[in-house]
């Protein structure tokens, strides 16, 4: 019983040990959500200061 719990103990503290780390599959999750952002980004400030300036020369006006 002994060196079953010990085999048990070892296996557990290796599992965790592994999921502490940041895999490939994470950094590739992780560059797929990213690139609709960086897209999207430049897009959406121009367009916000185009919208601001617009509003800003409709007011003058």
């Amino acid at each position: 019983m002994n060196d079953w719990w010990r085999k048990k103990k070892s296996k557990t503290r290796k599992s965790r040990k592994r999921k502490e780390h940041y895999t490939k599959g994470d950094l590739l999750i992780d560059i797929l959500f990213w690139i609709p952002e960086v897209l999207i980004f430049p897009i959406r400030l121009i367009f916000w200061s185009l919208r601001g300036l617009w509003r800003w020369v409709i007011d003058i006006i």
